[in-house]
């Protein structure tokens, strides 16, 4: 472990622009046509009196964080907000440590604050992800460093203390190995709403603000070939949709792999047998099936780790999703036969990271590669929040990610034009310009660079975010 003086917080704030949608994103039965976006910026100082300044963005989602039919959509972004919040408050009086240390020191606090408030588990991990990647970034700006030298050389701190079970693993060793890729494959997601084929857009729904709508477009224009599709749990209509898509990766694609992302939307394995055999039945859909990588939480958070998976298990990998809403999760979920668990930047850095050493430690326990981690998306927007969350699918050695956010928003809606000019000029590779100066995610062959993400000082981002230009946090 690399010797770094410890740090301590000596000020946060956070604040929040409103992100507009080209069209509506579906989480289930949910419609969501805009959201706030928030970003922390904390300033941090270590022993010898040097300090430097953090930074960190998400999406406040509503409808995914806590699906509760009670709540409204301003209700969800509260509670997002007072996890943020509460956060903030828990690391100003954390006292010096490592960054881990002060992740390790406030955990179990935060988690029970955000109890006292009625704020679930998800809720709780978003307000403390922000906080730890805003102290990662300033941590890594301070003494000059690349995440991945940070990683590599533990300079971060990261122990075992909130997953005893790696105790005995060389973790060391495993953050030594992190190599980072020049490219990821992006999997795009074909929501629930999506219109597949150009001749079912009608005109008074064509956008024209240059990019695609259609699934037919968005694989002619990007040229992908990883995808990952939504299911809604009413099977009739299910084996309908995706019957319609393979349609069209069948003859667009032809050789493709995606993931099916239950959403939550089914009462149990029973639920899920139904529609896996209803697939199996189906000639139509044999080469989607073959292509199937793996199923993302099909079963509501509420039960789906009370019910083993059973036999269902062995028929093809599932993962949890939704139900990673604490650092045990995926203990739980490996009992019951999930196999794998996503990595989502609004769920937390060093989660993933531990999770992601938990799968090469279980995996060399059963002599096979049977664990994964995915990398998937929550609509992260272009800019410190997509970077930030690239270079952590990166370090966990994703191959490919989720990526939709770019889809369902106009490249950097919501940005100042300063702040995108910023991101054209200093991550060339990863943003194009259009016309009028907007910059836009770069995707090509299907891949985006990450190579200016890898060699940025910090988190993934050499853009300081047009402060100016958004809301102290406030409700």
């Amino acid at each position: 472990m690399a010797d770094y003086p410890d740090i301590r917080v000596i000020n946060i704030a956070a604040f929040e622009r409103t992100t507009p949608f080209r069209f509506p994103f579906r989480f289930g039965v949910a419609k969501v046509m805009q959201a706030p976006q928030l970003f922390v910026r904390v300033v941090i100082e270590d022993g010898q009196g040097r300090s430097a300044i953090g930074q960190s963005a998400e999406m406040m989602m509503p409808k995914w964080f806590d699906k509760s039919a009670d709540l409204t959509t301003d209700d969800n972004i509260n509670q997002l907000r007072r996890s943020v919040t509460l956060a903030m408050e828990a690391v100003q009086t954390a006292g010096q440590s490592t960054p881990f240390g002060l992740h390790a020191r406030i955990l179990a606090d935060h988690g029970e604050a955000c109890r006292q408030h009625n704020l679930p588990g998800l809720v709780a991990s978003y307000g403390l992800a922000l906080v730890d990647r805003a102290i990662i970034d300033g941590f890594c700006r301070l003494h000059g460093l690349t995440i991945a030298r940070a990683v590599q050389t533990n300079a971060l701190g990261i122990t075992s203390e909130t997953t005893p079970d790696l105790s005995g693993f060389d973790l060391s060793g495993f953050l030594a190995k992190r190599v980072l890729r020049p490219s990821i494959a992006i999997r795009h997601t074909v929501g629930l709403g999506d219109v597949l084929w150009n001749r079912d857009l009608g005109k008074a729904d064509q956008l024209n603000d240059g990019l695609p709508q259609t699934l037919e477009d968005v694989i002619a224009i990007y040229g992908h070939r990883f995808f990952k599709l939504k299911a809604s749990g009413h099977i009739d209509q299910d084996i309908s949709r995706l019957l319609a898509i393979a349609n069209v990766l069948d003859q667009k694609v032809g050789q493709y792999q995606l993931t099916i992302d239950g959403n939550e939307q089914f009462e149990n394995a029973d639920h899920v047998a139904n529609l896996i055999g209803r697939i199996e039945g189906e000639g139509g859909l044999k080469n989607l099936w073959k292509s199937t990588l793996f199923l993302e939480q099909p079963v509501a958070r509420a039960v789906a780790l009370s019910q083993p998976l059973g036999d269902l298990g062995t028929k093809i990998p599932f993962e949890i999703d939704e139900s990673d809403d604490a650092i045990g999760a995926f203990l739980a979920a490996r009992d019951l036969g999930y196999r794998g668990i996503s990595s989502k930047s609004c769920k937390g850095f060093y989660r993933a990271i531990l999770n992601c050493a938990r799968v090469a430690s279980w995996n060399t326990t059963a002599g096979s590669d049977q664990y994964f981690m995915s990398a998937e998306d929550l609509t992260t927007q272009g800019g410190l929040a997509l970077q930030q969350d690239l270079v952590l699918a990166n370090l966990i050695g994703a191959r490919h990610i989720e990526r939709n956010g770019h889809h369902y928003v106009a490249g950097m809606a919501g940005a100042s034009t300063a702040e995108q000019a910023e991101y054209l000029n200093l991550h060339p590779d990863l943003y194009h310009a259009t016309a009028n100066g907007q910059a836009r995610l770069s995707i090509q062959n299907g891949q985006v660079s990450l190579a200016s993400s890898n060699d940025a000082i910090g988190l993934g981002c050499a853009v300081t975010p047009d402060w100016k230009a958004m809301a102290p946090l406030a409700f």
